[in-house]
C-alpha cells in the first residue's frame, strides 16, 4: 500500500498497477483467488476521491478491498473511522455491497514497529473507534473485516463490553439488540485463536492465512511456519458445522460479491 508515499497522484497510479495485476492473477487462477483491491488513498485527502478506483474495481469483479484508517503511516493524523469524512466512501461501499478490510500500511514512526506494533494497534484502535460511534446505523449494510484476530479485542473482550455498557451502546453479543456492532464486523484468527473463540461469537471469525506473511519464519519448536494458521482452527474443540462456518461459510456471507462472482464462472 505504502499511501504516505510521493503524492495523490503517485498513489493513483501505484493503486491501479497493483489493482490490475490482482486483476490478472485472479484471471489466470480462478479457482485459487479472488479479487480485493487498493484504495488510492493519502493522507489528508479526502477518501471519496477513492471514489473512481472503487467503482472500476467492481465493473473489474473485485468482491472488496483494504480500507487503510491511517493513510499517514503511523502518524494517525486523518480523522477517525466514524467520522463523516469518509462517508462518500461508505456509501459506495454499501452501494456496490464490496466489503473493506480494515489494515494500515508501514510505520514512518519509529515508535511503532510496523508488525509488531503498529498492525496491531491498528487493528485495536480500528474497533474502539467503531464501538465509539453510531456508524452502522447510518450504514446497515455496510460489513468491516478486521485482520490479526481483531488485535487486542479478543483478549480484553471484557473490557470492551464493559466500554460498550458504559457509553450506553448496544451490548456486543446476543440477539437482541438491532445495531450490534458485530453483526458488521468479522475478525480472522491468529495463534490466539482458542482464546477468541472463546470470547467472540464462531459466526464472526473469518479464516485467514498468508502465503508469504509478515513473519515469514519457522517455529523450531513445532518446525511450522509461524503464519501457518490453519492449524490453529483445526486443534479448536468445536464442532464441525462451527469449523465450516470459519473456513468457508462466514466468508461466503461478508462478501456478497464472492458467490456472484462465482456464478459468473459457470
Amino acid at each position: 500500500m505504502a499511501h504516505h508515499v510521493g503524492t495523490e497522484a503517485t498513489g493513483i497510479e501505484w493503486s491501479r498497477m497493483s489493482n490490475d495485476l490482482i486483476h490478472r492473477i485472479c484471471t489466470l487462477l480462478p479457482n485459487n483467488f479472488a479479487p480485493v483491491g487498493q484504495l488510492p488513498q493519502h493522507p489528508g485527502v479526502s477518501p471519496k476521491n477513492c471514489i473512481p478506483e472503487l467503482e472500476r474495481l467492481a465493473k473489474l469483479g473485485f468482491v472488496g478491498v483494504n480500507l487503510n484508517p491511517d493513510p499517514a503511516g503511523g502518524y494517525w493524523t486523518d480523522p477517525p473511522l466514524i467520522d463523516k469524512w469518509w462517508y462518500p466512501l461508505y456509501e459506495k461501499l454499501a452501494e456496490l455491497e464490496m466489503t473493506a478490510m480494515i489494515h494500515v500500511t508501514s510505520s514512518c514512526n519509529p515508535v511503532f514497529h510496523y508488525t509488531g506494533a503498529h498492525y496491531i494497534n491498528g487493528d485495536t484502535t480500528a474497533f474502539m473507534q467503531l464501538l465509539q460511534g453510531n456508524l452502522f446505523k447510518d450504514f446497515p449494510t455496510l460489513k468491516f473485516v478486521i485482520p490479526h484476530g481483531g488485535g487486542a479485542v479478543p483478549f480484553h473482550w471484557g473490557r470492551y463490553r464493559g466500554l460498550a455498557q458504559e457509553m450506553k451502546k448496544p451490548l456486543l453479543e446476543g440477539p437482541s439488540a438491532e445495531q450490534r456492532l458485530l453483526r458488521h464486523l468479522r475478525l480472522s484468527p491468529c495463534r490466539g485463536s482458542n482464546c477468541m473463540a472463546k470470547v467472540i461469537p464462531v459466526d464472526n471469525i473469518l479464516f485467514a492465512s498468508e502465503l508469504l506473511g509478515a513473519v515469514k519464519g519457522v517455529d523450531p519448536e513445532t518446525g511450522h511456519n509461524y503464519d501457518d494458521t490453519k492449524r490453529y482452527i483445526d486443534q479448536l474443540k468445536i464442532s464441525d458445522s462451527d469449523k465450516k462456518k470459519i473456513f468457508e461459510g462466514n466468508a461466503r456471507r461478508v462478501y456478497p460479491r464472492l458467490d456472484k462472482r462465482l456464478r459468473n464462472k459457470q
